[in-house]
């Protein structure tokens, strides 16, 4: 599949998921993860960095994320700036601070290859086995705002606690459960 019919399909599967198919949301995980494995493979092993904690990392950032995607644009250019920032971010816990070209991520996403792609089955069984690994508190925010998209007033409202206690909560839940999933042992 050329990159102009990739990036087709993954934007209308991103329009079906956002529209509530969970089928399309599965399939564009799959399909994105095996392209950013793909292209992180090797410019990670060449940085000393775990392609797959960086892969987990975005794809967490992806589903967290996802609401800010902006209908009918492209996919792949805001899967690869959130990919650059994770890069980024891989890079500076090593104490380094390297500059991460967004075209160059993009590039790598479209690459053609025949590695085997995660199920979303498995991706979703890691986000419910790190999700029931938090504390009640935070799993009770992150799925009010990340998974049922709650903004922070409406959850603490909901939750019965103060929109700054939802957000504090919110960035502890966030952080906690990427290190759960980057570590993989909750």
């Amino acid at each position: 599949m050329d990159a102009e019919a990739q990036e087709q399909r993954w934007t209308a599967l991103m329009e079906q998921s956002l529209d509530g198919d969970c089928d399309a949301y599965g399939q564009l995980l799959t399909a994105l993860s095996a392209a950013l494995r793909r292209g992180l493979r090797s410019r990670a092993r060449n940085a000393g960095l775990d392609a797959e904690d960086v892969v987990q990392e975005i794809l967490l950032a992806l589903h967290l994320k996802r609401n800010t995607w902006v209908r009918g644009t492209p996919v792949a250019p805001w899967v690869a700036a959130i990919a650059r920032n994770k890069i980024v971010d891989a890079h500076r816990r090593r104490g380094r601070r390297p500059e991460v070209s967004i075209d160059s991520v993009v590039e790598t996403l479209h690459e053609s290859g025949d590695e085997g792609a995660e199920t979303a089955h498995d991706l979703e069984r890691d986000l419910e086995r790190g999700l029931s690994s938090l504390p009640e508190r935070q799993r009770q925010v992150l799925q009010a705002v990340s998974l049922e998209g709650y903004s922070a007033s409406e959850a603490a409202l909901r939750l019965r606690m103060s929109a700054v206690g939802v957000r504090v909560t919110l960035h502890r839940a966030v952080k906690a459960l990427t290190t759960i999933l980057t570590q993989g042992n909750p």
